[in-house]
């Protein structure tokens, strides 16, 4: 059995081991259209402010380890332009050289990830704006911006407030600068403006409600203009969003939501036979929604990949889904949040009830507590938890993961109260802060 796989990253190499492990009589080709195969781009942003000491510290294995090790046929610089599913052939040019190539499969996985949104405004070609999304992008920042003072961000999204941070550790001035009210979009507003303290606690100005209209400057970038003011910088950093890598697909065969990704069943199996796809190409199935969903995160990734390639290897396996859980680090606040936001409740018509408290993440009388501040949303009738967001110090990565479990099995607000969670004082209180919450409303 021919088996392709485009994209070298998250969900192609998982699947790509998951082949190998079940079908002995594999024959694997991976196509990757730059250098670099299973990063975490996760840990980009640390290495712009040197916790993480270089890109090759993210790298998790090399292209020469699936091909000696796994006979893996991990191929770099392949970028693909067509997939001829009639033929079921792959085609493409060589990065570098644009030469021509081909490649027959048997059955294939797309999972060619997300690229960086960008702007399409008068000064774009300027020099001295990038994004952030591979191992070259975090290099070229990391050269370009170590002679300038001012840096601009634009999007204050995951991405925005992690380069935010970097930034701001290794001495430039930061600005973000947004089309919105807040940060953390993810986020309902009264945990975002905790986010919004921290920002200017550590003097990271925040610029809200601006209309990007332009950039200024003659070969490289020096000020943004708005609908309101013009804002000078040295550099600028767009962060607002990514979308999925799928332009070479044409669409008519291969089906495509309307934002591109590409609709897959709980198999992770096209519109068109014999051909998968995973990760942040991909749809996303939300078990909070009922519907298929686009949030593109390397938790997701792994886990739809290694279901493609099971399937591949003829291992019949379903994605059970996601309930939508994130977490990040800014400075001394960590945002967590799982489930639904209030806003989403309401586009999906549910009668809820929500309450916001700040509580502390261990025993009262312990030494070194910290304050989070949680939101919890349930369904009024049946008290199911529908949402779980905090902002706050330590343990709120804890917290959001017991309400991902709560919430993956439809817990309601008084089941919560029977788990069985550890307890000592320097770890947490009698009662977690997430049972305090759904007590309160029993």
């Amino acid at each position: 059995m021919k088996y392709v796989i485009i994209g070298g990253d998250a969900a192609g190499m998982s699947a790509a081991m998951e082949i190998y492990r079940h079908d002995p009589q594999a024959d694997i080709t991976t196509l990757e259209s730059g250098h670099n195969y299973s990063y975490g781009q996760c840990g980009l942003p640390y290495v712009i402010d040197g916790r993480i000491g270089s890109t090759e510290e993210v790298i998790a294995r090399r292209p020469e380890v699936f091909r000696d090790k796994y006979n893996i046929d991990a191929r770099t610089m392949h970028t693909v332009t067509n997939v001829d599913t009639d033929r079921q052939i792959v085609s493409g040019v060589f990065t570098n050289t644009r030469e021509p190539f081909s490649i027959q499969y048997d059955k294939l996985l797309i999972a060619t990830g997300a690229k960086s949104v960008k702007l399409k405004m008068e000064g774009r070609e300027l020099k001295g704006i990038r994004s952030l999304k591979s191992i070259p992008d975090t290099e070229a920042i990391i050269g370009e911006v170590k002679n300038v003072e001012q840096v601009t961000i634009v999007g204050g999204g995951y991405i925005g407030l992690e380069i935010a941070e970097a930034l701001s550790e290794i001495g430039k001035k930061v600005r973000i600068l947004l089309r919105s009210g807040q940060v953390a979009s993810f986020l309902d507003s009264e945990l975002a403006k905790k986010i919004h303290e921290e920002a200017y606690k550590h003097q990271i100005e925040i610029v809200f409600n601006e209309e990007m209209v332009r950039y200024t400057g003659t070969d490289w970038v020096d000020g943004i203009q708005t609908s309101k003011e013009h804002y000078p910088t040295d550099f600028v950093i767009e962060a607002i969003g990514v979308q999925p890598n799928t332009d070479f697909l044409d669409g008519d065969k291969i089906e495509l939501a309307k934002n591109g990704a590409i609709r897959v069943n709980p198999h992770l199996e096209t519109t068109v036979k014999n051909v998968y796809a995973a990760g942040d190409c991909a749809q996303h199935f939300n078990r909070m929604k009922q519907r298929a969903d686009y949030i593109p995160l390397g938790t997701t990734a792994n886990k739809q990949g290694r279901i493609a390639g099971l399937n591949m290897a003829g291992v019949a396996e379903t994605f059970a889904g996601i309930v939508g859980s994130s977490i990040l680090k800014f400075f001394d606040v960590t945002i967590g949040k799982t489930g639904l936001n209030e806003k989403e409740v309401k586009e999906l018509g549910f009668d809820y009830e929500e309450s916001t408290k700040e509580v502390t993440n261990i025993s009262s009388y312990y030494p070194g507590g910290e304050d989070m501040l949680v939101k919890m949303i349930w369904k009024k009738d049946s008290k199911r938890l529908l949402g779980l967001q905090i902002v706050g110090g330590a343990g709120v990565d804890k917290r959001i993961d017991v309400g991902a479990v709560a919430l993956f099995h439809q817990m309601r607000l008084r089941e919560l109260l029977d788990l069985d969670l550890s307890y000592a004082p320097p770890f947490n209180s009698v009662w977690d802060p997430v049972q305090k919450m759904a007590k309160r409303q029993l």
